[in-house]
């Protein structure tokens, strides 16, 4: 699988849409809009005779990775390097204003997602769609792979009812489709009067993961370090709906996770009786430098991915949350709203996409049983929807 995979932008010079030769654009860019030589899009784009770039949007954690922590927001300012107003998109404002689009004529997206709905890039996509479409213009979404694979879904189906900043619409958790898959979905279901274009890669197919494409990992937020993160980030992404740490504020945030109350080996011998696959749990104490338990001693584990094919992220995090709410009734919390701008609504519940999860591991439900209704849904949304929006064989 060594063949050279070429992303939207490293083919926006050959494949720009005709239509568009000349126009203004706004682009949407974060510091992992990188070509394989590791240029950044605003430089590419400042080249162009293509399009004349004229401003820069920013989603969560900015254009430049201005903020470190989660859900800080952060304000517009002008760019250095170009001299150009950058708007910020996790500030003020998540959706472009009608004032910050009088001089584009396109807004050009080049984010790199990591394959789980809660990801907040792909719903900063959706909003630019929906003021695109208000305001008569035109999007272009540059692809990039799905690090994690195009081949695998997993968990529960998104429920309008809670719908949020880490889901506005009907997706799986692990959906297992590209930032332009998810806005063709979205396009076709939604906002079927849009001006709407995808520059697609050359040479990505489905089952490759990140390191099969040779492309450099460049951090798409600052707690996603790596491709391993990415792996286990579909489940222990739940874990910021609890009180517990998710390992914001080590080395290894996601992969690593724990509380003060924990006995290591204690969690691991209830863990090993879920005969999760492709995972080993090691057991180990951590002390986070900032973020839940900042300074204070944790008990917990590191996940260790040792079959990356067979194992079921959601399911592990599903399986944490509920060995330690099990193992710890008395000091298991839930965390409270807010989170990601939702007041009323349980974080854990937003994350998940529904109740079902909390209150099935409240009614102490079979880890295996729960299974099932996520799997069903899942199942239905790749049947009936997914598959027609899919770019790659």
């Amino acid at each position: 699988m060594a063949k050279s995979i070429l992303t939207g932008l490293d083919r926006i010079e050959q494949h720009w849409p005709k239509r568009l030769k000349g126009a203004r654009i706004g682009l949407v860019v974060h510091p992992a809009s990188i070509n394989k030589r590791l240029e950044h899009a605003a430089d590419i784009a400042s080249k162009s005779n293509k399009f004349q770039l004229k401003a820069f949007f920013g989603p969560q954690h900015g254009i430049r990775g201005e903020t470190q922590d989660n859900m800080i927001e952060w304000e517009g300012f002008i760019d250095k390097k170009t001299g150009l107003l950058v708007y910020s998109l996790y500030g003020h404002t998540r959706k472009p204003e009608p004032e910050m689009m009088i001089d584009i004529d396109v807004i050009v997206i080049d984010l790199q997602d990591v394959g789980s709905r809660y990801y907040t890039f792909i719903w900063t996509m959706e909003l630019c769609m929906q003021a695109s479409l208000e305001n008569n213009k035109s999007i272009v979404i540059l692809d990039r792979p799905n690090p994690i694979g195009g081949h695998i879904v997993e968990g529960p189906v998104l429920d309008m009812k809670y719908s949020s900043f880490v889901g506005q619409r009907p997706l799986p958790v692990r959906h297992g489709m590209t930032i332009g898959e998810i806005g063709n979905y979205l396009k076709n279901e939604f906002y079927p009067s849009l001006d709407f274009y995808i520059i697609s890669m050359n040479g990505w197919d489905r089952k490759m993961w990140f390191d099969d494409t040779k492309l450099p990992w460049v951090l798409p937020s600052p707690n996603m370090p790596t491709l391993d993160t990415a792996i286990v980030y579909p489940g222990m992404c739940l874990v910021e709906g609890t009180m517990l740490s998710e390992g914001r504020g080590t080395t290894r945030p996601f992969e690593i996770f724990g509380a003060p109350f924990i006995d290591p080996d204690a969690l691991i011998k209830r863990l090993n009786e879920f005969r999760l696959q492709g995972v080993i749990f090691r057991p180990m104490y951590f002390q986070p430098t900032f973020q839940k338990y900042a300074g204070k001693l944790c008990g917990g584990a590191q996940i260790h991915v040792t079959n990356r094919e067979k194992f079921k992220p959601f399911k592990t995090g599903v399986a944490i949350i509920k060995a330690i709410h099990d193992l710890y009734p008395d000091e298991f919390q839930w965390k409270q709203p807010p989170y990601e701008y939702e007041t009323e609504k349980m974080p854990i519940d937003i994350l998940a996409g529904s109740n079902r999860i909390r209150n099935d591991i409240a009614n102490g439900m079979a880890l295996d049983r729960m299974e099932e209704w996520w799997n069903e849904e899942c199942y239905l949304f790749a049947k009936n929807k997914r598959k027609s929006y899919l770019l790659y064989d």
